[in-house]
């Protein structure tokens, strides 16, 4: 079966991840939406161009071993779909955290349906272990692994330090670390070559980044190759417990996005060392965060300090953590960020 993951009417509203990556790409519980997609269907899904005889489908619709099947043929058919207690729709960009709950318990189903866990090491401290599940190679000792409130998922070749406490439901991605005394609340999903620590809650981290150090982050989502320097905070609740607002671009602005709400970061952004971030803020592509006063809620694309971002510089700058991470920038990288940059009206 060919199906196309379709993000054009979509992108729009899933600004600042859409801007660098497609849709299909945002990573929401485990995997990637296209990464369900393939595992549900066993085979590839096309993003690119749409390819013969082939199903053409939102890319915003998160699949399941529960609703693939309903979504393929309301799809085939032309029919509308809406969201239910089955079917979930990434419609803004916090809907990632917010959703990310049941799709962490989702992925879950997937990945126990044909795969065994290792065995727990016995210095590890455990509740509910049959919801717990720990792939090859994985470094784990003197912690604590609550699933109670949700199943824990550690990846191939993931470390978790002594004296980390966990509760799920919980992701840790392949090669990701979670540093000593770590404190991480369920919804939590953390990517692929992950570096994480302090307190964390309901957050989702795509691959690469960095929240390596002491400081609280909730209710948010932090792109790819993404640093948190030392100490940054982020505010999730308004003093008044009154809905928050968030502004996505310099067109959409004012879009509620529930009570608690905290930071939206693109990728290729970093923050100086005990940043705070006020409730709701978003932070664009390839933006440096420093300075003595808080930042704005939102920070366009490229701002570096109170000015905008060289685009030699970073592009270089980026190149440099990259290869920190034994990663290269491509060229295709290159080219979203330049045209990114082409874009910019920092008005």
């Amino acid at each position: 079966m060919n199906i196309y993951l379709d993000d054009t009417k979509v992108k729009e509203n899933l600004i600042p991840f859409s801007l660098t990556k497609h849709v299909a790409d945002i990573k929401i519980g485990i995997f990637s939406i296209r990464e369900k997609w393939e595992k549900v269907l066993q085979g590839k899904a096309s993003l690119s161009n749409s390819p013969e005889n082939c199903i053409v489908i939102n890319a915003a619709l998160i699949p399941t071993i529960h609703n693939f099947q309903t979504i393929i043929d309301k799809s085939i058919h032309g029919i509308t779909i809406e969201e239910d207690d089955v079917i979930k729709i990434l419609k803004y960009p916090w809907h990632i955290y917010q959703l990310n709950d049941w799709a962490l318990r989702m992925d879950f189903k997937l990945i126990i349906k044909e795969n065994h866990s290792q065995k727990i090491p016995e210095t590890v401290q455990v509740i509910h272990a049959q919801e717990v599940f720990i792939s090859e190679d994985v470094q784990i000792s003197h912690c604590v692994l609550n699933a109670s409130t949700g199943p824990i998922y550690i990846a191939k070749g993931a470390q978790i330090m002594e004296g980390a406490m966990i509760r799920g439901p919980f992701s840790l991605g392949e090669n990701g670390v979670v540093k000593m005394g770590a404190r991480i609340y369920g919804a939590t999903t953390v990517g692929n070559n992950c570096v994480v620590g302090g307190e964390i809650k309901n957050t989702v981290l795509f691959d690469y980044s960095n929240k390596a150090h002491d400081g609280y982050l909730g209710d948010s989502v932090i792109g790819s190759w993404c640093n948190l320097g030392a100490g940054t905070t982020n505010s999730n609740v308004k003093n008044n417990f009154s809905t928050v607002k968030m502004q996505l671009s310099h067109q959409l602005k004012n879009l509620e996005a529930g009570n608690k709400a905290g930071l939206i970061m693109g990728d290729y952004s970093k923050s100086a060392i005990n940043t705070s971030f006020n409730t709701g803020t978003v932070v664009g592509v390839s933006c440096n965060i420093f300075g003595n006063e808080m930042p704005p809620k939102f920070v366009p694309n490229f701002t570096w300090g109170n000015e905008i971002y060289n685009i030699d510089k970073a592009i270089l700058d980026i190149q440099k953590w990259k290869q920190a991470k034994q990663q290269d920038i491509t060229q295709q990288e290159i080219d979203i960020l330049k045209n990114i940059h082409q874009h910019l009206t920092h008005a």
